[in-house]
């Protein structure tokens, strides 16, 4: 089992939700659609626009922590699209 790095859309926030996780990708996204009290229980139409699987827990948060800190809607939107320098895709 891998872990993955993530990144979430919801249209209906036009917002952009940045993770990380073990756990099966379909379940935790099932999750971040409950109506629950967290950031992306704000929407339920969460949709993964950008994956990448990586070896280690540490990895993928460490994936999580990079792109978080560029606080940059407009180099996470780069990311998404394979544009951004650096991008593998």
């Amino acid at each position: 089992m891998g872990f993955h790095f993530y990144i979430l859309k919801s249209k209906t926030l036009e917002k952009y939700y940045i993770g990380h996780t073990g756990d099966d990708l379909k379940e935790r996204l099932r999750k971040h659609n409950s109506n629950h009290k967290g950031f992306t229980g704000k929407a339920s139409d969460w949709e993964v626009v950008y994956l990448e699987e990586l070896e280690t827990k540490s990895l993928a948060y460490q994936r999580e922590l990079e792109v978080k800190s560029w606080k940059s809607r407009v180099k996470v939107a780069a990311l998404i699209q394979g544009t951004f320098p650096g991008s593998s895709l």
